[in-house]
């Protein structure tokens, strides 16, 4: 019985035993068949992208990315964007020390895997478990050869599988020297260099095979990350990283100790960098119109921009020799037609790279009253006007002139010279403030404007490059300028793929109109608060200056060129002694010197050539409404304008045919206009625009409410003058009497 049992006992063991091992054995079946398929499948594929890979010279010949070639308006070259690439060295016209230094930063088993180190993988997880996270790379030169040249960089299991089948393949396809030469011909090291050659010549000024040990540890120690240790970058980091690399060719036995202890990195001379200048800002703001303009290509281009490389010089000098220090300085300079001659959006590309030439929205300070005077001009009042500088409130608001003091009466030409504030809220109230505002986008101002009676001061904030477009259509004579950058674009090859053609002019204010502003702007040059701004030749210009000297302006013209200047701190803080008067004046003539240099002097023709509508205005538009008047003779007896009847009441004038909305005769279009608005001398309209009651009080002579002030007093002044030189006058009952004789007398 117990030896039954025994027997039992061995074969239920034996039957546990053996269902054990079963599964062992089923395990280790099932693990060395799927091995084996991953493996046929891996051969499979490595196999299959090894027959598609491009040949040798295909792969040598293959570029990334769209080179741009920038050139300024002689032709020159001024710089070149995106991808750039050296001459190709072979394996041989390699130096040695880049070979080996890039192979102890980059993969020290580099001659003994087959395009993957496991040995790599796996000291890499190594050090991912000890120090929380993967700072050493498992990819090794031919994985990053076949993502720099097939893939991205998405750091993704699928991108990562097919790197690995990638160099596996080309480890197949390749021997291992020409791998090591594609990629030292391909890597990217920052800056826009492709290429060990193209690197050297961009940091050491020249070609590769000309490189030293030290600077060889330099280059390599740049593929890690070449933004952070670029040399031009960073030059401390691009040393320090360089001693790293170093180390690692001195322990891998690629360099003696001695070697590398003779090698003193900072003794190297890197190239001075001339890429990051203000060049830059000009160039950042003209490549992305390129994206509306040309159509879609990888080709290499060149862009011809209307940049003078003199004037950009000189104005980049400009504004660092005047900008208050702790502040930062913009300007932008345009020809007659709207190029763009210089641009300079900062101090300091490389600290900075905001272009505040374009970008900036800083408040314009009594710059601002271009248009508060233009909306002026336009309404009637002339440089000549008079008109107190007295203080004054408005809804609350009193604005104070600087310095605090008051003219009295004074003519608009010295309330602009001698930039009034008072005046000039006065003419703002006296257009309409929406008024002002409506000319501001007239004349190109993009950013939102408020109708807030300060803002005749300059409180809605401008772009440098919006408020010296406006100055530079009054220099134009009124009529729009369009500011551009790119004349042409054409391909490598010389295929012209656009062309620049002339804007569509607008007329914006009469001719006689920006005739009177130039006055005004001349004048404040000459004798006002621009004085700073003579360049012993004809200027025209206005300063500006914000509340606490936060911004300082100055824009003006000279023979042709319109420029505009701006300083002040980006955190909008105060700026001690800023004034537009002082640095931003001071750095307009700096520049305008050089940038008129080799024009002809031009003398500004600000004689005001009224239209003809004002030289000999009708009856009506001066005198009002038939039974808004009679007509006396010259003895003082009443006459019937157009034969009134017995019944008193006054005959309709004869009918000559025309309708309102008819076109008056002798004029074109629809509405009686000709060329967009204005009349046949292209100066005015053809006839009085809409007036309202207080013009008509003003040319007719209407007596106006007492208010008291000095201001209504001097235009009863003037109405009574008016009344007297055009036979007007005021009979006891408060009717309107004209004397027709006097009245034909004076025109």
């Amino acid at each position: 019985m117990a030896k039954q049992q025994r027997r039992r006992s061995k074969r239920e063991d034996g039957d546990s035993g053996s269902f054990v091992g079963r599964w062992l054995k089923r395990l280790f079946i099932t693990g060395f068949v799927v091995g084996l398929l991953a493996v046929v499948a891996l051969a499979i594929a490595v196999w299959t992208t090894m027959n598609s890979l491009p040949s040798y010279s295909s792969l040598k010949a293959s570029e990334h990315g769209q080179t741009i070639v920038v050139r300024a308006r002689d032709g020159r070259e001024i710089v070149s964007i995106g991808p750039s690439y050296g001459r190709w060295l072979t394996y041989d016209q390699i130096p040695e020390s880049m070979r080996n230094a890039m192979i102890a930063v980059e993969d020290r088993r580099f001659y003994d895997h087959y395009g993957v180190d496991p040995v790599g993988v796996l000291r890499s997880v190594k050090v991912r478990v000890e120090t929380g996270a993967f700072r050493q790379g498992g990819s090794t030169i031919t994985q990053q050869l076949a993502r720099n040249i097939f893939l991205n960089n998405n750091k993704t299991f699928d991108r990562k599988a097919r790197e690995a089948i990638l160099a596996l393949a080309l480890e197949r396809k390749f021997t291992k020297q020409q791998i090591l030469e594609l990629y030292l011909n391909k890597v990217y090291f920052g800056g826009g260099a492709y290429g060990i050659d193209s690197a050297s010549r961009l940091f050491f000024s020249h070609p590769a095979d000309e490189l030293s040990v030290g600077e060889a540890a330099i280059i390599a120690g740049l593929v890690k990350a070449p933004s952070r240790y670029s040399p031009t970058a960073d030059a401390e980091a691009a040393v320090g990283r360089a001693g790293t690399v170093l180390a690692l060719m001195q322990q891998q036995g690629f360099i003696t100790a001695g070697e590398a202890a003779e090698v003193d990195l900072d003794t190297i001379e890197l190239k001075p960098e001339y890429g990051q200048n203000s060049v830059r800002y000009f160039t950042d703001w003209v490549l992305p119109q390129l994206d509306f303009i040309v159509p879609d290509t990888f080709e290499p281009i060149e862009v011809w921009t209307t940049l003078d490389v003199g004037m950009q010089r000189a104005a980049t000098t400009a504004i660092q020799n005047n900008v208050p220090k702790g502040a930062q300085g913009a300007l932008v300079s345009l020809d007659r037609d709207g190029a763009i001659l210089a641009m300079v959006g900062g101090t300091d590309y490389v600290e900075s790279n905001f272009n505040r030439a374009t970008d900036a929205l800083r408040q314009p300070g009594s710059a601002w009253k271009l248009f508060v005077y233009l909306a002026a001009l336009e309404a009637g009042f002339t440089p000549d006007t008079p008109i107190e500088d007295k203080p004054i409130t408005i809804d609350g608001w009193s604005p104070r002139n600087s310095g605090g003091n008051y003219a009295g009466m004074i003519d608009v030409r010295a309330a602009f010279a001698y930039s009034k504030n008072t005046v000039a809220a006065q003419l703002g109230d006296e257009v309409g403030f929406g008024t002002v505002a409506s000319m501001a986008q007239r004349f190109g101002i993009t950013s939102p404007i408020s109708t807030y009676p300060s803002m005749v001061l300059g409180a809605s904030e401008v772009r440098v490059i919006d408020l010296t477009r406006a100055f530079a259509a009054v220099a134009a004579k009124g009529t729009s300028v369009e500011p551009y950058g790119i004349t042409r674009v054409t391909s490598s090859s010389g295929e012209l793929l656009y062309e620049r053609r002339a804007s569509r002019e607008q007329l914006l204010v009469a001719p006689y109109v920006a005739a009177q502003m130039t006055d005004l702007l001349q004048t404040a040059v000459s004798t006002g608060t621009g004085r700073a701004a003579q360049i012993g030749r004809p200027v025209a210009g206005k300063t500006g200056t914000t509340s606490s000297n936060k911004d300082g302006w100055f824009l003006g013209f000279s023979s042709g060129v319109t420029t505009g200047v701006w300083m002040g701190r980006d955190d909008a803080k105060r700026v001690p002694g800023l004034q537009g008067g002082t640095a931003p004046a001071r750095a307009f003539a700096d520049y305008m010197k050089v940038a008129v240099a080799k024009r002809p002097v031009e003398e500004f023709d600000t004689e005001v050539k009224l239209p003809s509508w004002q030289l000999e205005p009708d009856d009506e538009a001066w005198f009002g409404q038939p039974g808004d008047y009679y007509f006396v003779d010259e003895q003082g007896n009443r006459i019937e304008p157009y034969g009134g009847g017995p019944d008193g009441n006054y005959a309709a004038p004869p009918d000559d045919g025309w309708r309102p909305g008819d076109p008056r005769p002798g004029y074109e279009g629809e509405r009686g206009y000709r060329d967009g608005g204005y009349g046949p001398d292209g100066m005015s309209p053809s006839a009085p625009p809409a007036v309202d009651e207080d013009f008509l009080d003003r040319a007719t002579g209407r007596e106006e409410p007492q208010s008291g002030s000095s201001q209504q007093q001097g235009r009863q002044q003037g109405a009574s003058n008016r009344q007297q030189q055009s036979g007007v006058r005021t009979d006891d009952s408060g009717v309107r009497v004209i004397d027709v004789q006097a009245a034909l007398r004076d025109r």
